[in-house]
């Protein structure tokens, strides 16, 4: 049974999902948004954290920015789902693995520093299991900033365009990798975070306000286990979408109210033909077919096959591998 949010925590992950802020002393600009202490707000984050509603506070890396990434898929016989969940949990590059409802049933995404990096791990989990990958890259992002508010109340999640990759540095990368792991919770984060990395506070919060402006980090708040607090049905529905209909079908399923991401990935032909990928975020599953019938409705969508993937279990959640352990040891 899943406990109800205290209303100020829920005020707390709302608000600050996205937009943290950027200052010496963060957690003080929020206590002062919802008339809590400094130490309040930080007990609250660290109890959210200890529950298991709160994966971190800290940042979502754009995807194939500072590292290399994809979504992939695998059919794994009933009586080896967990031998070979185990496997791929096992692989540091592996940050989300799912079991869904299809044959091919167990989806993870992988990440590493680089593309030959990524490839030799899915080569290693196609080697030990003797199991089939689908490697999906991604082609297009139409929204790749999950964060929507828990109060129900639904409101587009803001668009961003490409980014600009002219302002990354290699220097850029443990510090993506770091946000991506989560701030310290302590009264000066990015100070602490600086410590770590041998750079200025000073440094870190100019360096991140110009990654986020550019667009490598998508977004910096709060990031939510969503299951945990409450949003327990979601399904990964994929859509076999014509080229010539991708742009205006991928632009209006990501605005529709419900649907929480959305991008085109590369296809398998004659093995796994969708192209166009949404999560759908959902406090009961009929909410969430509810939700997917009024997408299907919509011009753009018209006619055009596909299929929910429902989470059943959920194997690993973690954030992003940026680096590799060598490099994180230097």
């Amino acid at each position: 049974m899943i406990s109800r949010l205290d209303p100020i925590d829920q005020r707390l992950l709302d608000e600050f999902q996205r937009d943290f802020p950027l200052v010496s002393q963060p957690f003080v600009e929020i206590g002062k948004t919802l008339e809590l202490s400094e130490a309040d707000v930080l007990d609250r984050l660290k109890a959210l954290l200890s529950a298991g509603r709160i994966a971190r506070v800290g940042g979502t890396v754009r995807p194939n920015t500072a590292g290399a990434s994809t979504l992939a898929a695998m059919s794994i016989p009933e009586e080896r789902l967990s031998e070979v969940a185990a496997r791929v949990g096992c692989e540091t590059g592996v940050n989300h693995s799912y079991l869904r409802e299809n044959a091919w049933n167990l989806w993870f995404v992988a990440t590493a520093p680089n593309v030959a990096k990524l490839e030799n791990s899915l080569d290693a989990i196609r080697t030990d299991t003797g199991l089939e990958v689908l490697d999906l890259r991604l082609r297009r992002p139409f929204n790749i900033d999950l964060g929507f508010r828990l109060s129900g109340a639904r409101k587009t999640t803001p668009r961003r365009g490409e980014a600009d990759m002219s302002v990354f540095l290699e220097s850029d990368r443990p510090l993506l990798h770091a946000m991506s792991q989560g701030l310290p919770l302590v009264e000066r984060p990015y100070e602490a975070l600086g410590n770590q990395l041998g750079r200025s506070e000073t440094d870190i919060i100019s360096r991140l306000d110009i990654l986020y402006r550019a667009g490598l980090l998508t977004r910096i708040g709060v990031i939510v286990r969503h299951r945990s607090v409450g949003w327990s049905s979601n399904a990964m529905v994929v859509w076999k979408v014509p080229q010539d209909r991708m742009i205006a079908a991928g632009e209006a399923l990501a605005q529709h109210p419900g649907v929480t991401l959305c991008y085109e990935r590369v296809t398998v032909p004659g093995v796994w033909d969708y192209s166009l990928y949404s999560m759908i975020h959902a406090r009961s599953r009929s909410e969430a077919q509810d939700i997917l019938k009024s997408a299907a409705a919509l011009p753009e969508l018209l006619g055009i096959e596909h299929q929910p993937l429902f989470s059943v279990r959920c194997f690993k959640q973690t954030g992003a591998v940026l680096q590799d352990r060598r490099e994180r040891a230097a």
